[in-house]
Formats: structure tokens, C-alpha cells, sequence
């Protein structure tokens, strides 16, 4: 399963610096509006130590940890949805990622220009999210009266038609289409629109050193993550062992990558399983409430398909007995079937007719 987070906010927030230092790669960092053009993609490691913990029993060729994807997005200014800077640009490319975050200003750098002309933390959320509204009132209004004509027509656009004046009159009223209480089918009947405000949002304080460790307001009655970016740019050159004695000078446990993927995860509903063997030890990420076969599926479709049980332990039950050799010989390596729901952990051999 692919997950691809977009990192979006006002220029000059320290976006590209965030992104450079989270993914390790160069993309272009500058103290001017529209320095990233092209979005930028990297794909990062999900930080799992349970990864470490099996292979040590194990002993794999390999260790693969799951993947997310960073898509670096061209700063956003006031004005994108009607196109201004490079508004339809940047609007087009959060559409394809499957959530939102903002990267917001916190810290204080006279030498770093606010597109504003001030640091206001609340103003910059505020900005963007009425420019993801407009555009998401643009598409509806643009595509609502396809459907009222479709509904005159054909009963089944009627349900179609009713969600679609819900939602507008909810963002008209300055709210994310996201907030609106909706069933599943209405969920699916606004799919075919991707509307930019029903992605999950995260967002990340970009912070001074010195704040850190406070405990910041709510922003949009979301908790922001406390980053600092340059932090991270230092951290993205040490090892595990040495990023981790660094961190703890500063009295924190996780890096800011570290929170912002469990974050990303929570909010999406994502978990990990595992497969153990001597060629590889892999996390592999589904949703919460996925059964066996759609677990196995993430591997291959033809495992899906062709489904038939998986051998199944729990994290602590193949540590607490040392491999597969020690779950047989303790009666506790599980033979699960089709309707078995899939725990964070899992470690998972399947089987399955070609």
C-alpha cells in the first residue's frame, strides 16, 4: 500500500528544509516565494524498532521497512484558488496524495522573509484553509448541475445531488467538507470529486529550538507537532544510535519524522504487519480492520485471490518464544481463515492456491 503525504504551507515556512531533512535528499531550499516549482517526492523508511527486535531472531538477508511518501508542494499564497502564483498547480498536486500536511511558522529568523510581513501562526492555517475551501465550492459548483440533471433523469443521482448541496452549504458557511457528518455511501458518492478538504490534515509547527518541548495551542482543533527543522537537517546526518543520543539531549524521544508518520498513520487508520523469513524480515501497511485475505493481498493479488489460511503470532508471542521453531513447539502459532482481522504486529505466513 502506498501512502503519499503532501507537505504544503505558505512560502518561506521552511517547507523544503523540513522536506530535505526528513527525506535526506537535496531538493532545492530558498528564501524566496515559488523556489519549489515541480513538486518534489521522496520516499522514506517508516521508523519501526520492532523491524530490528524480529530480525535479531531471525537473522534475514534483509530488513524492509515500510515506505512513506513525501511530496514536497509549491508554496501556496493567497489568492491560489483563482490561480494566483501557482495556485492551480499546487491544488492539482494535493489532489493525488492521500493527506495534508501543513507546515506552519512558528519560529522567529529576521533574515527569513514571512510572505506577510509577520509570523501569525493562526493566519497562515487560516489562509490556506479558505483557499482549499474555495477551490472545493469551484468543483462542486462546477459539477452540481451535471448531477441535478442526472437526477431528473435517474432516482440513483438523487442521493448523489442531496450530499453535494450538504457539502456546499457547509463550505460556504467556512468549514472543511471533512467536518461534515456523513455516512459511508455519502463518502463515496463525493469520491469521483476529490475534494482537497475531506484529506485528513496534520499540522507541523516548524519551531524555534527553545520550543520544543512546549505544548502549543490547538490550530483549526487540530494539535500541531512540534518540529524544528533545523534539527532535523543535523539528525538526517547521524546514525540510528547517534540520532538518538542527540535527541536526547534535547529531552525528546522521537523525531520529528518519527511522530509525523505514527501521526499520518493514526489519522489514515494504518497499521503494519509482518512477514518473517531468512531472506527478508518486511513491514507491509494496511488499513485497521483489514481481514487475512486483504493483508495478503498487499503482497500480491494472487495471494488475495487465491487465499487459504495464514499462520499467524502475535509481535510478543514470536519474540516471547524466539522464532517459528518455538510458536510450533509451544502450540501458539495460530492457523487463521478468511474472516480473521489482522492486528498491529502480526507476524504472517500465507498460504494460497496459485
Amino acid at each position: 500500500m502506498s501512502l503519499s503525504i503532501g507537505i504544503v504551507g505558505l512560502p518561506n515556512v521552511g517547507k523544503s528544509t523540513l522536506f530535505t531533512a526528513l527525506t535526506k535528499k537535496g531538493g532545492l531550499a530558498a528564501n524566496y516565494p515559488f523556489a519549489t516549482i515541480e513538486p518534489n517526492v521522496g520516499i522514506v523508511d517508516v521508523p519501526d524498532s520492532r523491524l530490528y527486535e524480529l530480525a535479531q531472531i531471525v537473522e534475514p538477508e534483509k530488513i524492509i521497512p515500510a515506505t512513506v511518501e513525501f511530496v514536497d508542494i509549491a508554496g501556496l499564497v493567497k489568492g491560489a484558488s483563482e490561480g494566483e502564483g501557482l495556485g492551480n498547480q499546487f491544488l492539482a498536486n494535493i489532489r493525488e496524495t492521500n493527506a495534508i500536511c501543513e507546515v506552519v511558522r512558528y519560529f522567529s529568523d529576521p533574515d527569513v522573509v514571512h510572505v506577510d510581513g509577520k509570523v501569525d501562526p493562526a493566519s497562515d492555517v487560516e489562509t490556506i484553509k479558505m483557499e482549499l475551501i474555495l477551490a472545493d465550492i469551484a468543483t462542486i459548483e462546477k459539477a452540481l448541475p451535471r448531477v441535478i440533471k442526472d437526477a431528473k433523469r435517474d432516482k440513483e443521482f438523487i442521493a448523489k445531488q442531496k450530499i453535494m448541496e450538504a457539502v456546499l452549504e457547509h463550505l460556504n458557511e467556512g468549514h472543511r467538507a471533512r467536518t461534515l457528518d456523513m455516512s459511508d455511501e455519502e463518502h463515496e458518492l463525493l469520491y469521483d470529486l476529490h475534494l482537497l478538504t475531506m484529506k485528513p490534515i496534520l499540522y507541523l509547527a516548524n519551531v524555534d529550538e527553545s520550543m520544543l518541548k512546549e505544548d502549543l495551542d490547538l490550530i483549526d482543533g487540530v494539535k500541531p507537532i512540534p518540529v524544528c527543522a533545523q534539527i532535523e537537517a543535523e539528525l538526517s546526518e547521524l546514525d540510528r544510535e547517534e540520532a538518538l543520543e542527540y535527541l536526547s539531549d534535547f529531552g525528546v524521544e522521537k523525531s520529528g519524522l518519527d511522530t509525523l508518520i505514527q501521526a499520518a498513520y493514526d489519522i489514515l487508520g494504518l497499521q503494519s504487519y509482518f512477514t518473517a523469513g531468512k531472506q527478508e524480515v518486511r513491514a507491509w501497511t494496511i488499513h485497521k480492520g483489514d481481514k487475512a485475505p486483504q493483508a495478503a493481498g498487499v503482497i500480491h493479488s494472487d495471494f488475495e485471490r487465491g487465499f487459504i489460511k495464514a499462520e499467524t503470532a502475535s509481535f510478543e508471542d514470536y519474540l516471547a518464544y524466539k522464532g517459528e521453531a518455538g510458536l510450533r513447539a509451544a502450540g501458539k502459532l495460530r492457523m487463521e481463515g478468511k474472516d480473521y482481522v489482522v492486528q498491529d504486529g502480526d507476524v504472517m505466513h500465507f498460504r494460497f492456491n496459485v
